[in-house]
């Protein structure tokens, strides 16, 4: 029998997720999600059982549990996306650079407004040169389905250009796999790195996947890893680094047969989605 969980990737879901006699209520809701530890729903109230219900099982991929802090700026593609929901409340996606106008992060990290943060290592210190820029544009893949996850990808334009210097650069993204799955496999991200702690990492941190086949993965134009080690809330968006190159984006995960399978929307499937977008983003504002 197999359950897909998903994982809400901002504040704005997680929020609903109340449980009583717990003191960190959305952090130990969320765990249950991810665990499927029916024990942890005893104390908690009747809409929680009501929201799992209606997100049908599904829960957004975010925190590197498992994993180190990076080389400070040794990954310089690396993007932390700030949302502005349209309710008022504060997100955080992962992404990263494509080129100086354009960022790449899933299309689950829809938000009302976007700043992008460009530099990042440690959010906490104040001497980082970090860029903020402002999103003119979101390019959500048209196809997107928010229940299957199927096309979990979108562009996003930069008001103004990115300043490339030794701490933001770009990444090659992979033209093809040749049928072969790619190894070396990392995540990156600012997402939690402890079950137990409900906030984000100040710093940078990464861990190695092994991507597995997968019927299922295959035919969603989707990468696959498993284990406890992995992407989740806040890390959404984020690459799948293989051999220096990006491969996939963080994008959900399912829990089959007792063991958690991490979903990446696969890049090389959408290239020329990706160089269309681009192309006529360019020119949406001349």
């Amino acid at each position: 029998m197999q359950t897909t969980q998903t994982l809400p990737s901002d504040s704005s879901t997680r929020k609903y997720l109340k449980c009583e006699a717990v003191s960190d209520a959305s952090h130990r809701s969320s765990v249950a999600l991810l665990d499927s530890d029916l024990t942890m729903f005893i104390n908690c109230k009747l809409s929680v059982l009501m929201l799992v219900l209606i997100l049908g099982g599904q829960v957004y991929a975010g925190k590197i549990f498992g994993g180190n802090e990076v080389v400070p700026h040794s990954r310089p593609y690396m993007v932390l996306l700030r949302k502005v929901m349209s309710d008022g409340s504060i997100g955080h996606c992962g992404g990263f650079l494509l080129s100086e106008d354009f960022v790449m992060t899933a299309a689950h990290c829809q938000a009302k407004s976007y700043t992008v943060l460009l530099g990042v290592h440690n959010v906490n210190n104040k001497n980082e040169k970090i860029q903020q820029i402002a999103v003119e544009q979101a390019f959500p893949h048209k196809d997107y389905n928010n229940s299957s996850y199927i096309n979990d990808v979108m562009l996003l334009k930069m008001s103004s250009k990115a300043t490339f210097n030794d701490n933001v650069k770009t990444i090659t993204l992979a033209s093809g796999d040749q049928g072969a799955l790619p190894k070396s496999c990392r995540i990156s991200g600012w997402g939690r790195k402890d079950r137990n702690i409900d906030n984000m990492s100040s710093k940078l941190r990464e861990v190695g996947v092994t991507l597995i086949n997968d019927e299922k993965c295959t035919k969603g134009n989707m990468y696959c890893s498993e284990g406890e080690n992995g992407p989740g809330e806040g890390d959404s968006g984020g690459p799948l680094v293989c051999d220096q190159k990006a491969y996939g984006l963080v994008s959900h995960n399912r829990v089959e047969n007792h063991t958690k399978v991490y979903m990446y929307t696969k890049i090389p499937d959408y290239k020329d989605w990706i160089n269309i977008t681009q192309h006529n983003g360019k020119f949406s504002y001349m």
